[in-house]
């Protein structure tokens, strides 16, 4: 079965860290663009955070930029999001998606969407 699996979500203060995990399985995420994206209450989904599959180039939105780091593991099959200096604001379901084609990840259009997990960012 092809699917992503997002996991690390939680509750933490403001100033703390969540490391998210985006785990493959059914195919092999080498060769796809992998990306984080949010969806706060209320709100319209928005990008946060990608990686290509060809080079391992990272890109980050201007909110999270300096505060969020993407990685990929190949040998684990998995992305990770290092998330630190939280915000309340940063409160919202976080998505992995991956597609072969980063431009199509950055007009929110993946060959796969995992279901999504909740980090809330509260004191």
């Amino acid at each position: 079965q092809v699917q992503l699996v997002e996991s690390g979500g939680g509750l933490v203060q403001p100033g703390g860290s969540l490391r998210l995990s985006c785990a493959a399985s059914g195919f092999t995420l080498d060769y796809y663009a992998i990306g984080w994206f949010r969806q706060a209450p209320g709100k319209e989904r928005e990008g946060v955070s990608c990686i290509a599959g060809s080079d391992g180039s990272t890109y980050y939105a201007n909110s999270v930029k300096g505060r969020f780091t993407i990685s990929r593991d190949n040998a684990k099959n998995t992305v990770y999001l290092q998330m630190d200096s939280l915000k309340p604001e940063d409160t919202a379901v976080y998505y992995c998606a991956a597609d072969r084609e980063l431009p199509s990840l950055l007009a929110f259009v993946a060959d796969y969407w995992g279901i999504g997990t909740l980090v809330t960012v509260s004191s």
